[in-house]
């Protein structure tokens, strides 16, 4: 037999789902894969039930079903503050991972250098490798996970191609603020890149922070490939509806990209999805205060279980500092958590580049019940830990 192509011992499977399947089997809380144990709008699965009886059941226009373009156009051009062209700047993939990889294979030759912030969202490292590019790692620094600007500068001065950006943060939380974005900005137009933006928790901000789109700083539209997907907004992980923004030119290389990769997102789903875009703005204030609801919960019973964390600022993690364990081993320490206090994470070393094993991440797109239930097995790790094995 002959051997495998050398990209894919670049990189391991999926920490993430890893833990799924860990919780899954030993039946605990499932806090590490981010989706949510509740339904979608009511609205929404109406809309679904109708497309899954009329129709359409065949492929939709590659780049996106027209009524779905045109409704995203016009609820993004709201958002973004942009005029966003259904027909020009939109590339409707299967979910926000294929329009990463997309913009990534659309903006980088192989070769090219591609900026990180560390921590990152673990398909960022293998869509560079995947790509032909080489990932420049940069780190964020707790407590509020800022970067260097000096630091950053000497990453431009490899002359990277792109810079991907995550915001609000996976796996931190972390809203970048308007004078972060402008830093970079200023960077990206002197040493001419590219950012392509991972923006799916765009609308799960908590106050007083604010969601800025990278794409709609004076210049920067131009740069941009906004990719985001309508997975965490409207409670549909499994739908996988993703998006590209970008100007014609750059879109017109993601959608053969696109093509090639997947040919088109489901057009049941497309047709159905369409409610959920013409929600009026109540809808995203009502998100918004019932996420803020979910992160206190949990967070206070963070607090009562004695556990230190960094406070998110937006999406739905909380890093979750777990040094006085003794942990030397977070995956193993995990899979622990896992199986004797019922209660599954992700190890932080999936998340960076450095040299971490101290931090795991939990997620709270979860039941009120859920939450609670997570948070009073938490309250007991402590007396479990008496007894687990030395690390």
């Amino acid at each position: 037999m002959p051997a495998t192509s050398h990209r894919t011992g670049h990189f391991t499977e999926s920490v993430i789902r890893r833990m799924t399947r860990v919780a899954n089997a030993c039946g605990a809380i499932n806090l590490s894969q981010g989706f949510p144990d509740f339904d979608p709008p009511a609205e929404l699965q109406a809309a679904l039930e109708k497309a899954g009886r009329a129709g359409p059941h065949q492929y939709a226009v590659t780049w996106g079903a027209p009524n779905f373009r045109q409704a995203l156009a016009r609820k993004q051009s709201r958002w973004m503050g942009l005029p966003v062209d259904a027909d020009e700047h939109l590339a409707v993939t299967c979910g926000s991972t294929e329009a990463m990889m997309a913009a990534m294979m659309t903006a980088c030759n192989p070769g090219d250098k591609v900026i990180v912030f560390s921590p990152f969202y673990e398909n960022y490292g293998a869509d560079a490798i995947l790509s032909g590019a080489e990932p420049v790692y940069v780190p964020l620094r707790p407590p509020d996970f800022s970067f260097d600007l000096d630091e950053l500068r000497r990453a431009f001065e490899q002359r990277p191609k792109a810079l991907i950006l995550c915001n609000p943060s996976n796996p931190t939380g972390k809203v970048f603020t308007r004078a972060e974005l402008e830093a970079i900005a200023r960077l990206v137009e002197e040493f001419d890149a590219f950012v392509i933006t991972d923006e799916v928790y765009e609308h799960i901000v908590y106050a007083p922070h604010a969601h800025v789109y990278f794409a709609s700083l004076p210049g920067m539209f131009a740069r941009t490939l906004s990719c985001s997907s309508l997975s965490k907004t409207y409670s549909i992980t499994g739908w996988r509806l993703g998006y590209v923004i970008a100007p014609a030119a750059v879109i017109d290389g993601v959608r053969k990209v696109h093509d090639f990769l997947t040919v088109g997102a489901a057009a049941p789903l497309q047709a159905a999805a369409v409610t959920a875009l013409n929600f009026p703005d109540a809808y995203y204030e009502r998100l918004r205060a019932e996420y803020t609801a979910k992160r206190d919960l949990f967070l206070a019973g963070l607090d009562a279980a004695g556990l230190r964390y960094t406070r998110p600022a937006g999406a739905y993690y909380v890093m979750v500092d777990v040094s006085e364990f003794g942990v030397q081993d977070d995956t193993a320490f995990c899979e622990w958590l896992a199986r004797t206090v019922g209660v599954a994470a992700v190890p932080g070393s999936s998340f960076f580049r450095e040299k971490v094993q101290h931090l795991v991440r939990f997620h709270f797109a979860k039941r009120e019940a859920t939450l609670r239930e997570a948070a009073w097995r938490l309250a007991n790790l402590r007396r479990h830990a008496a007894g687990r094995p030395a690390p």
